[in-house]
């Protein structure tokens, strides 16, 4: 039986990203041979992955590729933030944001099609996927993006890896990245109040009507209250309504005045939106995990 040293492990943990015991284990069945202790962790891994696939992946990055009037904004998901700073994870979101900017894919399935290699997974970016999800151990998976093209100009913001806005414009470059970040900030649903969605402002209705009925004013006087919370509302959330973020003395639309410029549009993704996160219950996962330990046993 061939000694496994800790350099040994740690050099199929560096190749792997495999857990340091699941290293040690691969390496003794393997008899220290390296490049077979890799093909067992691989097949352990693609099992791993299989069970990964049905996880919720509420955590994740947005990306964006921006090249002149061409681009893209992706929202790429994964299990835990853990996972969100990861090198591999992160190229993948990348590089699959740049391949939405050039290829313009009809939908997630057409992107994961595109051909792709990454840390000697491939040919395609679902292969990379799959690869990747063995390797990390986590579920991860392309949720939504959006492609750009056309004669407009376009800017893109990210807060950190969370928050990415990409703005269609003609005028001044700077203005627009200001607006850019305004939007991340402030996260309105539509570009003018004319363009609100019908359920938002039926939803914003609703509760104020709710507001009058308590109130117990006179008819008259509720409709007005009403009419004055739903108009309240729409400005609120329509962009070029809103204060500035830099000057809340002027809207937006007054600073894209004053700059001679103007937005044609944006899209603002927040990681996570619309998820349902599991709530995990700690002692029901930890007592699953002693069950199954001593099942191995």
């Amino acid at each position: 039986m061939a000694a496994i040293t800790a350099s040994m492990v740690g050099e199929l943990r560096a190749k792997t990203d495999a857990p340091m015991m699941e290293c040690k284990k691969a390496l003794t069945e393997a008899n220290g041979d390296m490049e077979k202790a890799e093909e067992l962790l691989r097949i352990k891994l693609g099992s791993k992955a299989a069970k990964a696939g049905s996880r919720i992946t509420a955590e994740g990055v947005v990306a964006a590729s921006i090249q002149g009037s061409t681009g893209a904004l992706l929202e790429v998901n994964c299990e835990t933030d853990f996972v969100t700073k990861n090198d591999s994870f992160l190229a993948l979101a990348n590089a699959a944001a740049e391949l939405v900017a050039k290829n313009k894919p009809a939908d997630v399935a057409a992107l994961a099609a595109l051909p792709y290699s990454q840390d000697g997974f491939g040919p395609t970016l679902e292969d990379v996927r799959r690869g990747l999800i063995g390797k990390i151990g986590e579920n991860m998976s392309f949720r939504r993006f959006k492609a750009f093209s056309g004669s407009n100009k376009l800017v893109s913001y990210l807060h950190g890896t969370r928050i990415g806005v990409v703005v269609e414009y003609e005028g001044d470059e700077t203005a627009a990245k200001d607006v850019a970040m305004h939007i991340a900030a402030m996260k309105p649903v539509a570009l003018a109040s004319s363009e609100v969605p019908a359920a938002l402002i039926e939803k914003e209705r609703t509760v104020a009507t709710a507001k009058a009925a308590e109130s117990g004013k006179p008819a008259e006087i509720a409709a007005k209250m009403i009419e004055g919370s739903v108009q309240k509302y729409l400005k609120e959330v329509s962009l070029l309504n809103q204060p500035f973020v830099k000057n809340d003395k002027q809207t937006v639309e007054q600073m894209l005045k004053a700059a001679n410029t103007t937005v044609k549009g944006f899209t603002l993704y927040v990681v996570g939106e619309g998820i349902e996160k599991k709530a995990d219950d700690f002692a029901a996962e930890v007592a699953a995990q002693v069950a199954a330990a001593k099942q191995a046993a």
